[in-house]
């Protein structure tokens, strides 16, 4: 990708807020700078990763906060809605049944699934929309 639209920690934590909101959980920030290290951690893998697409940038994103844990509650919720959030933002859609997102986020919580893996998990369920279909958020 050459110039992705990023995720803004507020958005994401207003976005976790109302997850909470409407399934429950303990709200608040368990760490806030593994929320920053999660935030940052799709920027590095731009820098430094020059075939990095909207896929595997989305899913360190959902890596870093659904293994880092920053918050009390919901990091698993927050991880899915952050890879969602960030293809949304960059004109992709996530086309996946809810079942199977739910496997794979409970695999990637446990260990099961690597990052790489998630990569290409996200990859098989995106479809670019135009550039004109852009969301504005």
């Amino acid at each position: 990708m050459k110039k992705p639209v990023w995720l803004d920690q507020r958005a994401l934590v207003l976005l976790h807020a109302e997850s909470l909101a409407e399934h429950g959980g303990l709200w608040g920030l368990r760490d806030e700078a593994a929320l920053q290290s999660a935030l940052a951690r799709p920027r590095n893998v731009h820098a430094y990763e020059r075939a990095a697409d909207a896929a595997r940038l989305a899913a360190a994103y959902g890596f870093g906060i659904v293994r880092g844990h920053p918050f009390n509650d919901g990091n698993k919720r927050a991880g899915y809605l952050a890879i969602g959030l960030f293809l949304e933002l960059n004109v992709f859609d996530l086309e996946v049944e809810e079942a199977d997102a739910v496997r794979t986020i409970l695999d990637l919580a446990a260990g099961n699934l690597t990052e790489k893996a998630l990569a290409e998990w996200i990859r098989a369920q995106i479809k670019r929309r135009k550039s004109s279909d852009r969301t504005q958020v």
